[in-house]
Parts: C-alpha cells; sequence; structure tokens
C-alpha cells in the first residue's frame, strides 16, 4: 500500500519545510519535511531536494507499516499510521500499546491511542496534540484539517 496524497498533505502541514538543518523539539537534526537520516548541521537543501527525501523516507515508512500491522486497512487508516510513524518513528510502532489494540483487531480504540502520543522530552506540545487529533480523525475517516 502507497500513502495517498491526503496522508503526505498531512505530514507535510505539520512538518513544514525548513531547507536548512535543524534541531526538532526531540533534539534531533532534521531537514526538509522531517528527514532525519544523514543530516548535518549546517546543511542545506533545495524545495525540490526536500520533496525527494520526503519520497524517499515515505516509501520506508510505509515499509514499516505494511510489516508490523496484521489486520487490513482502509487508505485512511495506513495514511494515519504512516504519519504517526514518521513523526515517532518505528521502534515506537514496533513496542506501542497502539500496535496491540490494532493488531487485534479493535479499530475503534486506535484513535485514542494515537492521541497518547502528545509528548516530547515529557512535556505535552500543542503542536503534539494538534497532529496526534489531526492523525486520530484521519483514521477514523474524519477532516483532519479541523487541527490543522
Amino acid at each position: 500500500m502507497k500513502i495517498s496524497q491526503e496522508g503526505i498533505d498531512l505530514i507535510k502541514h505539520f512538518e513544514g519545510c525548513e531547507l536548512e538543518s535543524y534541531l526538532c523539539s526531540a533534539g534531533v537534526l532534521t531537514i526538509g519535511y522531517g528527514t532525519t537520516k544523514n543530516v548535518v548541521e549546517g546543511m542545506k537543501i533545495s524545495q525540490h531536494q526536500a520533496e525527494e527525501l520526503l519520497a524517499k523516507d515515505l516509501e520506508e515508512f510505509e515499509g514499516y507499516v505494511e510489516d508490523l500491522i496484521d489486520v487490513p486497512l482502509e487508505q485512511n487508516q495506513f495514511d494515519a499510521l504512516v504519519a504517526w510513524t514518521y513523526n515517532l518513528g518505528p521502534t515506537n510502532l514496533k513496542t506501542s500499546t497502539l500496535r496491540k489494540v490494532l493488531n487485534k483487531g479493535a479499530y475503534d480504540d486506535v484513535a485514542e491511542q494515537i492521541k497518547r502520543w502528545n509528548k516530547a522530552n515529557g512535556k505535552v506540545l500543542n503542536g503534539l496534540v494538534r497532529r496526534r487529533n489531526a492523525e486520530a480523525e484521519l483514521f477514523d475517516g474524519n477532516d483532519w484539517h479541523v487541527y490543522s
């Protein structure tokens, strides 16, 4: 399965695009739309490179969701999980209660599990609250834009 434009739009909205490397709220060097691999201090890229990096990253994160989720997903559910995993990483998906709940087929409980992940360095961040709410809405097939 591939992430749809709706899922990409959510990621782009919440990640924003920075063409110079910076430290994100979790203290990780980041560039473009949230790329963290091979980013060095003082790095600069073009908008085109940011788009290419995102596309490459998304292929990887689609694979994590495909590998770790055992139940069938609708497009909106897949999109939300790729966006969540893109922000939080595959290790968090692998070890999460969210994954356990979903793989038991408890689809109705997933949105609440998504929303639990709203902290960076132990602090609740308003931006993460909005993002998790948007991902939860997308997972449930609702309009996530109300949280943008």
